[in-house]
């Protein structure tokens, strides 16, 4: 059942993508909601998908890689839902939905293993350092995307070789406001992730950890830089697009990690 929720949901991505693909292929590209209804629709299935997942294993649904990628691709869609609308960045859907469908089929290649059930209550700040890391990733995710979307429109100002998806980019002025911020609000839920990962505690540092840590002074880098106008928005558009392929890695590195690392 979760996973039949899991594979409507990865359609309806792919439907609003297509969809909106071909209205700029085909030039007559205008702003309509039949994307966002599709992307709120695979949002709402990736939510009972999790809720269903979250009641078999009895705690919160990230106890394997396959589960990690549908709660990081719910994640980004959430972010993409609060800040789409509100920086008047529609077509940022149009980036979103093929990465959410390609992180989501990549998931349902997976073998597919029976939920397990935890014997003894797990740590509450072991669940919150889990959960609230894998959010911080959708918001740098997304970041990453406004940053591609900024580096593409900035090309094209540049060689003036405009194309018809350029007619319909956000401002770019938007695209590196909702980049910087969405670099900050990540940055925040990551520091608390990694609180949360202090406060449980435990007798040893695995290489997760380490790559963590790395991963949060590279964002705090970037944020110190920006903030001081040490970098234009063009390095900021870079280093999101940089660092989030490398924390990717590191996602998939969790399969290679024993279980308690991967938390």
């Amino acid at each position: 059942m979760d996973r039949l929720l899991l594979v409507i949901s990865t359609f309806c991505f792919l439907f609003g993508f297509g969809y909106t693909m071909h209205s700029l292929g085909a030039r007559t590209y205008r702003r309509s909601r039949l994307n966002l209804v599709m992307i709120l629709a695979g949002f709402l299935l990736q939510t009972a998908f999790l809720y269903v997942r979250g009641q078999a294993v009895g705690r919160c649904p990230l106890t394997n890689t396959f589960e990690i990628l549908i709660f990081f691709c719910w994640s980004l869609v959430l972010f993409y839902l609060l800040i789409g609308p509100a920086y008047r960045l529609s077509l940022l859907g149009v980036f979103t939905s093929p990465l959410v469908f390609l992180l989501q089929m990549g998931a349902l290649l997976i073998p597919a293993t029976a939920p397990v059930r935890a014997k003894v209550p797990l740590s509450a700040w072991l669940e919150l350092h889990a959960a609230i890391s894998v959010v911080a990733y959708g918001a740098f995710a997304l970041a990453c995307v406004a940053g591609v979307m900024y580096l593409a429109q900035e090309r094209q100002l540049k060689t003036h070789q405009f194309k018809s998806i350029f007619y319909h980019l956000p401002p770019i002025h938007d695209l590196a406001v909702a980049n910087s911020r969405l670099i900050l609000t990540g940055f925040v839920l990551f520091t608390f992730g990694l609180f949360a990962g202090i406060m449980h505690g435990s007798a040893h540092v695995h290489l997760l950890q380490i790559v963590a840590i790395a991963m949060w002074m590279v964002y705090a880098a970037i944020l110190l830089a920006m903030y001081w106008r040490r970098i234009s928005p063009r390095r900021v558009a870079m280093l999101s697009v940089g660092a989030f392929s490398v924390m990717l890695l590191t996602l998939w590195g969790v399969q290679l990690l024993p279980k308690e690392a991967a938390l």
